[in-house]
């Protein structure tokens, strides 16, 4: 277990702390929910880039990293884009359920494409892309921006960005993944038959 890791664990132990404190906030409207699930999330998001620094610059990258890094960031974006666009309430901006439709159909697409591969070709290859962190931060950027209750005509303007980084991430990482089906021996014709 590299330090890494174990960075990314705490950060997704820090989801439903994160969730538990918004909902508070959205039942009983006390500022000190909102601020306490501010603080998760800032927490959880800073924790992102520094877990990612460590794993690049003490060379700890691993596989079980690949897996629960995005599952990290995946776990706190849906919760905070699924509570502030689809929960109603009235205390912060709401966030475009477009822009959640978006996030969760891509994740969603890409979870089966994942199972399809790993079933398939035994492995799966993730390569990071830059689309892939700038839609990270688009969303992050999003969701801090609607619990800050900054002005909500801006807040469409950075989901728009959100949902265009997420849509092109997307069909990157689709791209990658029919190429590693179609280099798999299984997905060769049968010529024994």
């Amino acid at each position: 277990m590299t330090t890494a890791n174990k960075i990314t664990i705490l950060r997704i132990l820090l989801v439903p702390f994160f969730v538990v404190q918004l909902l508070y906030y959205f039942s009983g409207s006390n500022e000190l929910d909102r601020l306490l699930a501010m603080l998760a999330f800032t927490v959880a998001a800073i924790l992102d880039g520094v877990d990612g620094y460590i794993a690049r610059r003490y060379n700890q990258k691993s596989e079980l990293g690949t897996i629960l890094d995005p599952m990290a960031d995946k776990l706190l974006l849906v919760s905070g884009l699924g509570l502030l666009s689809l929960y109603e309430q009235h205390l912060t901006p709401k966030i475009p359920t477009w822009l959640t439709a978006v996030v969760f159909s891509r994740d969603i697409i890409l979870m089966l494409g994942m199972g399809v591969i790993y079933y398939t070709c035994g492995k799966i290859k993730v390569v990071p892309r830059l689309v892939g962190k700038v839609a990270t931060c688009a969303q992050m950027v999003t969701v801090g921006w609607a619990m800050l209750k900054w002005d909500a005509l801006y807040l469409h303007h950075v989901a728009l960005l959100a949902a265009i980084a997420t849509a092109i991430s997307g069909l990157l990482y689709l791209r990658d993944g029919i190429k590693q089906l179609s280099q798999s021996p299984s997905s060769l014709p049968d010529r024994s038959a």
